[in-house]
């Protein structure tokens, strides 16, 4: 498989790139000065294409410039980058990263959760610029007596609902559908969801299927002691919607992990004390990032190796 060429528009981790050019002729696309012409000049010996968000849209206009493309391995198992249906079209399979971030993702929510609740980050700013010494800290929200709402209940979803449960709070949904063997109280809109919860946990897949699924009736329901915590992507929040709401007091905190347009943070939220931002960490450790690596070069080690995808996405399967 080694004259096998594979493009990768954007880096990735160095032990991905040592794997896919010790398997194949890989060609990193950031490296040349001017990615058109290289394009131009390779792109129809292209076969594979090793892709992530710092790629850009992987849509129909790429693929007619690579006209011998036979897969996309998505580095994630977000894919909302990558137009899937425009690839099923062409016959090209595309692959992302399930399962191997879910705990990671999982743990993650649980600690935006509890730092945004209890105002964690306030609370060691307070203690580093010495005011503990002049004044306690102020006495924080609690998690105690609330009930959880999860926009999304797939993999990731019921892992952090598994957490959960280990804090002895109520739990509730939203989905596509209800699910026969949770026992969890299903909600069938979003805006019933946060109606009955006053925490809202989205983590639900980015595209215009779920874009600004949470808007401004979603933050009402969700109402003047509600937590929204967002893992998602920032696409499936009304961003500038969620700004009013965090200043007016129609909502309590936010935790995000997810903006709209990353890695841009407004000024607006970035001045709200009620908010916790992180910088997109869901997957991002070193384990679960090389574990995510590894299955990229795997799935297309086997479908160049003539066994198929590992792990396709619904629209390619």
């Amino acid at each position: 498989m080694t004259d096998t060429a594979i493009l990768m528009p954007a880096p990735m981790p160095a032990a991905v790139i040592d794997a896919l050019d010790r398997r194949f002729a890989l060609h990193r696309l950031w490296e040349q000065p001017d990615a058109g012409a290289f394009l131009a000049d390779h792109g129809a010996a292209i076969r594979g294409l090793a892709a992530n968000t710092l790629a850009g849209r992987v849509d129909a206009a790429l693929f007619d410039r690579l006209p011998a493309l036979e897969i996309v391995a998505n580095f994630g198992v977000g894919y909302d980058n990558i137009d899937a249906r425009a690839a099923a079209d062409r016959g090209i399979m595309v692959t992302n990263t399930p399962g191997v971030l879910d705990a990671e993702v999982a743990d993650l929510t649980i600690g935006l959760l509890l730092a945004t609740i209890r105002r964690l980050p306030q609370a060691d700013r307070y203690v580093r610029e010495g005011r503990w010494p002049h004044a306690p800290f102020p006495l924080s929200p609690t998690l105690r007596g609330r009930t959880i709402g999860i926009l999304g209940l797939g993999a990731i979803g019921k892992q952090i609902a598994r957490r959960l449960e280990g804090f002895d709070v109520r739990l509730a949904y939203h989905g596509r559908s209800r699910q026969a063997d949770v026992a969890y109280d299903y909600h069938d809109t979003p805006v019933a969801l946060a109606t009955a919860c006053d925490v809202l946990i989205a983590i639900v897949p980015g595209g215009g299927g779920t874009r600004h699924l949470i808007d401004a009736d979603v933050l009402r329901a969700l109402g003047a002691n509600g937590v929204l915590v967002n893992v998602a992507r920032g696409s499936v929040v009304d961003e500038p919607a969620l700004i009013e709401a965090l200043q007016s007091g129609t909502i309590l905190a936010a935790g995000l992990d997810v903006y709209a347009d990353e890695p841009s943070v407004p000024d607006a939220l970035l001045a709200l004390p009620n908010v916790v931002l992180l910088p997109h960490l869901g997957s991002a450790s070193e384990h679960t990032r090389a574990a995510m690596g590894q299955l990229v070069v795997d799935n297309l080690t086997s479908w160049f190796g003539g066994h198929g995808p590992l792990t396709p996405v619904p629209e390619t399967a």
